[in-house]
């Protein structure tokens, strides 16, 4: 594992999480508010929520999607490349970081996206930031067969950023 990598795992606790890499929670905002989209499992939701957020060499995270918009900010490390799949099945990709990438970027609610390093023998740590605040119920992994189903013009980059169901 990349020194750098493990010194940010440990002094920031960070835990395995299920998309794949290593995650924490830092912000849950203490006021709720009831939100009208039909989509979320539960109405109530914090105003906005963030995390540290972690990969490392081969590390990747799948798709999945949210029902809320996340911002992605870069604060060390590798570029990250960011791979998209909007609600009409439009592929798009976009780099995160100091290279040759942005520093923030806003992922629409409803997008499948996935993410991997640009250098794998490096790490980058980012952190998220979701509003209306991130709730586990409103998480979707995705699953390899559904998203060919649902787009199989994009077969070989699903295969690639989903586990075999």
């Amino acid at each position: 594992m990349n020194k750098k990598a493990q010194y940010y795992i440990e002094k920031l606790d960070l835990k395995k999480h299920p998309e794949g890499g290593y995650f924490k929670e830092i912000y849950r905002s203490n006021e709720h508010f009831i939100v009208p989209d039909y989509s979320f499992k539960k109405k109530e939701r914090n105003y906005s929520t963030s995390i540290y957020f972690l990969l490392e060499g081969k590390d990747k995270s799948c798709f999945h999607k949210l029902n809320s918009d996340e911002i992605w900010h870069f604060y060390d490390g590798s570029d990250i490349r960011i791979i998209i799949i909007d609600s009409s099945g439009n592929l798009s990709e976009t780099l995160l970081g100091k290279e040759n990438g942005e520093f923030q970027f806003t992922i629409k609610k409803n997008s499948w996206f996935a993410a991997e390093l640009v250098n794998k023998d490096s790490f980058a740590l980012i952190g998220c930031t979701v509003s209306p605040g991130f709730d586990f119920e409103d998480f979707i992994l995705g699953k390899r067969e559904e998203l060919i189903n649902l787009f199989p013009q994009h077969e070989q980059i699903i295969k690639k950023f989903t586990r075999i169901n």
